[in-house]
């Protein structure tokens, strides 16, 4: 596979024909190379998105509603081939690629109606001889700087809104994956978008970034990824005060109360930190269980996790694919080093597998403190580190005490504690016996250092959408 960059309606080498390559993690195998963009590309990329601009801004909602019907069909009749590329290059099971296609599937659905519903309004003139009302309109040429662990549903969830709104873009996949976007774009292509309202740009970011942010032709920036990057885009796009909307990092915790059902919470643990292999940034990062419960809790959870089937995605039984390349799993490795030495015990897991691909088992650690970095930084693997509470203002003191507000969840059938869950809990996501909160009409978005600005639901086409406000005088 050769990815190349996409803009002004067209595919393109790149200026210097530079190229970087990408490899399957569950193998190490090579799968494909993607261009190094430069400034120089950049420059091209932004001047086709600028120009297009001046016409889409101004296309009848109607048009662009059918536009992204028609992205939505062609997502989900090419799901599978999407899918199985999404395996290879990001590692994820086969199963959870097919989910994440058409999660993001939907957005294209879901903001083709919501489109409609951006209304401004009419405003109550203070005297007779004044009218006054407000209209919503795109606020102009957006970066879309997507991560590796969400590749697909990322790139979804920020275009669907963008385009509905009339913005044009300009997609900067991470360098890991590069290949689902140039596959998607692919898609997009032979749907005939007018030229330069869709644009793809691959390289290094340290190349990139810095110079698509402070660009004052972009006037808006969408990123996912980590907070120490999303600092140095919020430093960038001061000069040219650039909107933006920042999910970035998460320490999410898990709170398992003693009147819980404890099976169901074993199962929400299960999914929420073990999909992706713990690659999530909403994934359970550290688990807070009450003491009555701990020790049964914990022997079901080694049972669950220690079955769990770990291997390449493409294969059908896989529940656990690899991590996405050595830093990763150095990563995972560092903060085990890092607990041990401070008295946390490894009870199932706690090792990379044998062989090629970057695998590691499935871990839980126990007597886990405050001081390890399990609990202080964002692990991004496949480890679940327990801690024991005793009173409900332990758990909310211990879950609020993080930089991080982007999600948190707890168990219990106290309907008093839930409710008192949500308010104390300072998180931009709260998931009350449901694990997997994330939907398509629902805002997502993190308090603190976890960023700036909601994706989903309506709230995330009004990201894109800058408010006029028009007085007459008569």
């Amino acid at each position: 596979m050769e990815a190349q960059l996409y803009y002004g309606g067209s595919w393109h080498p790149g200026v210097h024909g530079r190229q970087f390559a990408i490899e399957d993690p569950a193998t190490n195998e090579l799968i494909g190379h993607a261009v190094s963009a430069d400034v120089n590309d950049l420059s091209l990329i932004i001047a086709a998105a600028s120009l297009a601009f001046k016409e889409w801004s101004r296309t009848e909602v109607q048009e662009r509603a059918h536009i992204l019907q028609a992205i939505y069909r062609t997502i989900m009749e090419h799901q599978e081939e999407l899918a199985r590329l999404l395996t290879r290059e990001e590692g994820k099971s086969l199963s959870e690629s097919r989910s994440e296609i058409a999660y993001g599937a939907r957005f294209f659905e879901f903001y083709a109606a919501q489109i409609f519903q951006a209304y401004g309004k009419t405003l109550s003139p203070p005297v007779n001889s004044r009218a006054g009302w407000t209209t919503k309109v795109p606020i102009g040429v957006a970066a879309l700087i997507t991560p590796w662990n969400y590749p697909f549903a990322m790139i979804c969830r920020k275009m669907a809104p963008a385009l509905a709104a009339g913005c044009t873009i300009i997609v900067k996949p991470a360098e890991q994956t590069p290949l689902i976007a140039w596959q998607f774009f692919s898609l997009l292509h032979a749907l005939s978008l007018p030229p330069g309202v869709v644009n793809l740009i691959t390289g290094d970011p340290e190349v990139i970034g810095p110079a698509l942010v402070r660009d004052e032709r972009v006037r808006k920036v969408s990123f996912t990824g980590s907070t120490a990057v999303g600092r140095r885009i919020m430093h960038n796009a001061a000069d040219n005060i650039t909107a933006l909307s920042l999910e970035l990092g998460g320490n999410a915790p898990f709170i398992v109360f003693d009147d819980a059902d404890i099976e169901d919470a074993v199962r929400g643990i299960m999914a929420c930190k073990f999909r992706n292999a713990g690659q999530i940034c909403v994934a359970a990062n550290r688990i807070y269980v009450q003491r009555p419960i701990a020790a049964k809790l914990t022997r079901q959870l080694v049972s669950a996790v220690t079955a769990l089937r770990v291997g390449n995605g493409l294969e059908p039984d896989t529940q656990v694919g690899p991590l996405i390349n050595q830093e990763a799993l150095d990563k995972v490795s560092e903060h085990l080093h890092d607990a041990e030495e401070k008295g946390a015990q490894i009870v199932a897991g706690g090792s990379k597998r044998a062989g090629p691909g970057y695998f590691f088992w499935p871990t839980i650690v126990t007597q886990v403190n405050e001081m390890m970095k399990l609990a202080r930084e964002e692990t991004f693997g496949p480890v679940a580190p327990l801690s024991i509470f005793d009173s409900e203002e332990d758990a909310f003191q211990a879950a609020n005490d993080t930089p991080y507000g982007l999600s948190a969840y707890v168990y219990t059938r106290n309907l008093g504690r839930a409710m008192r869950s949500s308010q104390s809990l300072e998180f931009g996501l709260i998931g009350i016996n449901d694990p997997v909160p994330s939907r398509v009409e629902a805002p997502i978005g993190g308090w603190k250092a976890s960023g700036l600005g909601r994706e989903g639901g309506a709230e995330g086409l009004d990201e894109f959408l800058e408010t006029k406000y028009v007085s007459v005088r008569f």
